[in-house]
């Protein structure tokens, strides 16, 4: 079967299902009697499972079915959840998802997984110290079992076989729905198990399961040495087998062995189905309302829409000239109805920066271990949309701040304690919208930044000299640390203090045309603010002209704008400045920083345009303002690479390219 066609849809959905069971699992620790989030776990591996043996990924399939037989003991009482049992499943996502990000890449998402299938073995078969003895097996009657009655030869075999070492287990086998040969499956059932044991019963009758009239499922009783976990493995690799459930039975009569479940199911009656446990992870069977879309369709319909913009403010024109009240009409109609698809094709760009966030907990709990601490990790607005370019780069330097969240920010538990703090440190991760930004924030209860070990390292970095780092504020104090090279790190481990973590954040950040900010209170607990345009593709601009050619800031760079006189401008160590609100400022000529020909006469007022990054303004002289307008932003591409001050280009309404100018690298 050509399987290539089914590559983006096998990749998209084998991350769906990778997430929401690293999401279960994780609940699944806190609440480890909660069998709805086992099972739900179990159907995103099964799934999976599927998925790739139909694809031919035989290293997925084969780790996703020992998953499914570790998963399977959990549902069935044979294994408790301990933190050994989750560490495990977390290995075997972490290979998982690097076959499936290998399979993206083009590769044939081979690995070698045979240790890790031989660790999961170990559970499958109870050799693993997180196993349940045997007198401690709870009966199981999670799905009710077929009443099946034993005559007194079947008895007597029964009880012959306990004298030799044999168990009787109740088997219920349940096909796909899909399933079409359900005579077939079943004989290939009863022949997987041919050498394991023996059959004493089935229901219904063997000829009827034979010529499959039966509905998708039937039971046996079955006779062997075998442990439930490998009977289970052998009938799960049989085709269009969707479930299988094994019960071991009392030595008297299948009817007294669901009594004894009966009983045990009224003692505890709070174990009930978890559809009816209002917080358990049960499915939503709401038909689907959405469809999956490549990213570069929505591109493609951006760049011909641009050209219908363009179109259109050609249409203006020529309506006004014709004076034309009916085609006036139109135009303005036109307008309209362009303006909101502009705005609903940018919104379809829109993605939760929950595909970020996802990520963080399992991480959180795999540091937390490794530097012995005890953290919880918040997440609030995980429904925040941000465009798609902008959630592909952000993933990285969340990556670092929250490292070094727990791995500087939060204390030790003993330490904690000393501090009459409670032992368990707290990671908020949080996003909202303001304005036309995005707001990430990153909070510890944590031991804050220590502002004078701070000073010392960067006097002894030569970052600043003594004299510069008394007049320093906290706050200027704290941004420091996102210098390069920069670490109160007393030595390296493997997760912080090589002090390459959060210059690369800081640099990416202004990349992407956003900031970070830092607030700290030592002995309380730290703040990184990070502020990111909401979408990359269209932003706010100021357009200027210098000489003939007409230029774009991004209007989220700029503080005001100012007429000023030629005697305004003063000279400082050989650079233009101005007196800007008690302030002086540097000052750039647009005209000189791009080498714009054509000078002309020397202007008596000037426009300035006042720009900002971090703490720092610049004032950008201009020839005209023409006004704000909203812009789609392109990149000037490969064979131009990197321009200076330029970080892309537009074509404006009457069919002219603009350059659009980087307020962080005039600034710098």
């Amino acid at each position: 079967m050509e399987t290539n066609q089914y590559l983006d849809v096998f990749l998209d959905e084998s991350r769906e299902h990778l997430q929401a069971i690293n999401d279960h699992t994780l609940r699944l620790e806190k609440e480890p009697q909660n069998d709805g989030l086992v099972n739900e776990i179990f159907r995103s591996a099964h799934t999976l499972k599927g998925m790739a043996a139909t694809m031919g990924y035989e290293d997925i399939a084969s780790l996703t079915h020992k998953m499914e037989n570790v998963l399977d003991l959990i549902r069935n009482k044979q294994l408790q959840v301990t933190t050994e049992v989750i560490d495990i499943i977390f290995i075997a996502i972490e290979y998982l998802e690097e076959m499936v990000e290998a399979i993206s890449n083009g590769l044939d998402g081979k690995k070698d997984v045979t240790e890790l299938v031989a660790r999961l073995d170990r559970f499958e078969k109870g050799e693993a110290a997180a196993a349940v003895e045997p007198s401690m097996m709870e009966p199981t009657a999670e799905i009710t079992a077929v009443p099946v009655d034993l005559d007194e030869f079947q008895m007597t075999i029964l009880e012959q076989g306990e004298e030799q070492g044999f168990a009787a287990y109740q088997i219920i086998v349940e096909l796909s729905e899909e399933s079409i040969l359900k005579g077939a499956r079943a004989y290939m059932v009863f022949e997987a198990l041919e050498d394991k044991g023996e059959v004493i019963k089935t229901n219904p009758a063997t000829e009827d399961i034979e010529e499959g009239n039966f509905d998708h499922s039937f039971e046996m009783i079955f006779l062997s040495k075998e442990s439930p976990g490998e009977l289970e493995s052998l009938i799960s690799k049989v085709s269009e087998v969707h479930n299988v459930q094994i019960n071991q039975v009392s030595f008297h009569s299948e009817n007294e062995a669901i009594e004894e479940d009966e009983i045990e199911i009224e003692e505890e009656p709070e174990k009930v189905h978890p559809v009816d446990q209002p917080d358990a992870a049960a499915p939503s069977h709401q038909p689907a309302k959405t469809i999956r879309v490549n990213l570069d369709r929505i591109d493609d319909l951006l760049n011909l829409f641009e050209e219908v913009v363009i179109d259109q403010s050609r249409l203006n024109v020529v309506a006004t000239g014709i004076n034309n009240l009916e085609l006036t009409e139109t135009v303005e109609h036109m307008n309209r109805v362009s303006s909101d698809m502009q705005s609903l094709i940018l919104a379809m760009r829109m993605v939760p920066i929950e595909q970020v966030f996802n990520r963080f907990p399992r991480m959180v709990r795999g540091l937390a271990r490794d530097l012995n601490k005890q953290i919880n990790l918040e997440i609030i607005g995980a429904d925040t949309e941000l465009d798609r370019t902008v959630i592909d780069e952000i993933g990285d330097p969340l990556v670092h701040l929250i490292r070094n969240s727990v791995d500087h920010g939060i204390e030790r538990p003993e330490e904690r304690k000393n501090s009459g703090k409670p032992e368990e440190g707290n990671v908020v991760l949080r996003a909202f919208h303001s304005g036309n930004h995005v707001f990430i924030e990153i909070e510890d209860d944590g031991a804050g930044i220590d502002t004078e070990k701070v000073k010392q390292k960067a006097i002894d970095n030569g970052l600043v000299t003594n004299a510069e780092a008394e007049q320093l504020s906290e706050q200027e104090v704290s941004q420091l640390i996102l210098a390069s090279g920069f670490s109160t790190a007393e030595k390296v481990s493997s997760v912080s203090g090589r002090g390459v973590g959060l210059d690369v954040v800081k640099n990416k950040i202004e990349s992407l045309g956003g900031s970070i900010s830092i607030e700290s209170t030592q002995g309380e607990g730290s703040i990184f603010s990070i502020q990111l345009p909401l979408t990359l593709s269209i932003i706010s601009t100021l357009l200027v002209k210098s000489q003939a050619e007409t230029y774009a800031i991004p209007l989220s760079s700029i503080i005001e704008t100012v007429l000023l006189q030629k005697e305004q401008i003063m000279t400082s160590h050989g650079q233009k400045v101005i007196d800007f609100r008690g302030q002086i400022i540097p000052l750039l000529d647009l005209r000189e920083v791009l080498a714009i020909p054509g000078h002309g006469e020397e202007e008596k007022e000037h426009a300035v345009v006042v720009m900002k990054k971090g703490d720092k303004l610049t004032g950008l002289v201009v020839d005209h303002l023409i006004g704000q307008q909203e812009l789609v932003l392109k990149s000037l591409g490969d064979y131009l690479g990197d321009v200076f001050a330029i970080s892309g280009a537009t074509i404006l309404g009457d069919g002219q390219v603009a350059l659009i100018i980087d307020p962080n690298a005039l600034i710098k």
